[in-house]
């Protein structure tokens, strides 16, 4: 709603803004009585649409259009994904770890009671393989998205077409209101006429009669044209995406589209919808990205290679301090009584000792009961490690190619059906091309059948003008009857409002002409 508040210029009343919009408006019945003028007024327009202003209000609002402009994001992360398949993926992954107290089963009856422990760890992976399909994706993908732009551009020439047609069926709707109004002026004309006659005894209560109910029926008429005239509005609106600020009665179309013989030549027109229209231009892209898919499937037969390098890290950390510090000092002791041992064999032998205090040597005090302080200390660091004082793996690299030999004929069906998906890209290229041909063909032959009916239409109404009038002088002289004037009332509704509608139909056979090739033409 506030969009259209950004657009629509609130205006005063202007009298006479549904004649301007409308270049086929037929000529009024001079002689009205005030009380005529009133009833055949339209209501003061509020606000004023041009079809430049609903065109943008359209690209901006219209839902259906929106969701194709929604297609052009996932179309270029495609191609940005596709050169990305190129480069090396990096994987990083880390872990944390807890295991809880408990005892080993080492075998033999042996049992050995072990503290609990925290873990950590990180792996870094660099993967970078090539393939023939990575090699193609990038043009493939550039290929899909020139087509989803092609899309979006024929969706908007889409929205324009549909826009400038309802655009022209709410003018022509409005002007068959003043048509409407003007057989009302007419008909209460008639009623005077022939009250006035019946009051000097020229026509009988009959023809009164006979007038009021005309009279009534072209006022019921006007209301069903004031009908469809809102309804063309609200049918423009929700087709613009937006809601009417002001009640749609107070909405006038303010532009007027003026006849001119068409100058368009057919050879001309062919040309550039082969060039300029959209819907081809999408199909031969996607003909291109079906080429892609066979050279994807075809290297499907050529080997892949693949490099893969890898870097890791661990970390080991007990809860309990107390239990690494015992197995130390007893491995330690065990350590000392070797060494004293070894000693004592050697002074039996008459040797000098090994080491010459097996305490100091394996860590221990003198009396050989507890570590020393710096053993204890370094024991303790060395477990302070969780979680990130890791302990680096070597590094690791792999080079691997591959080439399948026997795959069940499975890239012989892919293959096969990659030059199916081509070949029928190719004859969806060539069928549009047909359609757009015969198109731009029928409309041209359809434009050119509207320009010469508005003459003929011109003349009936014409005509149609110029048999009331005598149909009306006749009644007023006494040699015609009422029945004469009603058809000839009714003959002239007839051929005002098919003057209008033909009028009408040539600027919506000029819009179906641009839609067809696909780009603006006046």
């Amino acid at each position: 709603m506030n969009r259209w508040f950004g657009l629509l210029a609130f205006v005063g009343v202007v009298p006479g803004v549904a004649f301007a919009q409308d270049t086929t408006r037929t000529s009024q019945d001079t002689t009205r009585t005030s009380q005529d003028t009133t009833q055949a007024s339209r209501p003061a327009p509020a606000v004023t649409l041009s079809l430049a202003e609903a065109l943008k209000q359209a690209q901006a609002n219209s839902p259906t259009y929106r969701q194709t402009l929604n297609d052009a994001g996932p179309a270029k992360w495609g191609v940005r994904n596709a050169y990305g398949s190129l480069l090396p993926s990096v994987n990083v992954s880390s872990d944390l770890g807890y295991v809880g107290t408990g005892q080993t089963n080492l075998g033999g009856g042996l049992i050995q009671p072990t503290s609990a422990l925290m873990t950590s760890g990180y792996d870094l992976t660099l993967l970078w393989q090539v393939d023939g399909r990575r090699l193609s994706a990038p043009g493939q993908q550039k290929a899909l998205r020139h087509a989803t732009d092609e899309d979006i551009s024929g969706a908007g020439i889409a929205l324009k077409a549909e826009i400038t047609t309802q655009y022209l069926n709410t003018l022509q709707a409005s002007a068959q209101v003043d048509v409407a109004r003007q057989q009302v002026i007419r008909n209460q004309d008639f009623l005077r006429l022939a009250k006035a006659r019946y009051q000097v005894g020229q026509a009988t209560l009959l023809d009164v009669r006979q007038a009021e109910v005309i009279k009534g029926q072209s006022d019921v008429a006007l209301l069903r044209a004031v009908q469809a005239d809102n309804e063309a509005k609200l049918d423009l609106l929700r087709r613009m995406g937006v809601e009417s600020p002001v009640p749609v009665e107070q909405v006038a179309l303010s532009d007027s589209f003026p006849v001119t013989e068409p100058a368009f030549q057919l050879d001309t027109l062919l040309s550039l919808a082969e060039q300029q229209n959209p819907g081809l231009r999408s199909l031969r892209a996607r003909q291109s990205a079906a080429s892609w898919g066979v050279r994807a499937a075809k290297s499907d037969f050529l080997p892949t290679l693949s490099v893969q390098a890898g870097w890791s890290g661990f970390t080991q950390q007990f809860t309990d301090e107390n239990f690494l510090l015992n197995q130390t000092l007893g491995g330690a002791q065990q350590q000392a009584a070797d060494c004293q041992f070894k000693n004592s064999v050697n002074s039996a032998l008459g040797l000098g000792p090994v080491v010459s205090n097996c305490f100091s040597s394996v860590g221990l005090n003198d009396a050989g009961t507890a570590l020393l302080d710096p053993v204890s200390q370094q024991i303790r660091n060395s477990n302070d490690v969780f979680p990130f004082h890791y302990t680096g793996q070597p590094f690791q690299a792999n080079l691997r190619i591959s080439l399948p030999i026997f795959t069940g004929f499975g890239r012989s069906l892919q293959l096969s059906q990659a030059r199916a998906q081509e070949e029928d890209a190719d004859e969806n290229v060539r069928a549009r091309r047909l359609q757009v041909r015969s198109d731009v063909h029928a409309r041209m032959l359809g434009l050119e059948t509207s320009y010469k009916a508005i003459a003929v239409q011109a003349a009936n109404r014409e005509a149609a003008r110029d048999q009331l009038h005598l149909a009306q002088e006749r009644y007023r002289l006494g040699a015609g009857t009422s029945l004469e004037v009603s058809d000839a009332q009714n003959a002239v509704q007839r051929a005002e409002g098919d003057y209008v509608n033909t009028v009408y139909d040539y600027h919506k056979a000029v819009a179906a002409l641009e839609a067809a090739v696909g780009r603006p033409l006046r």
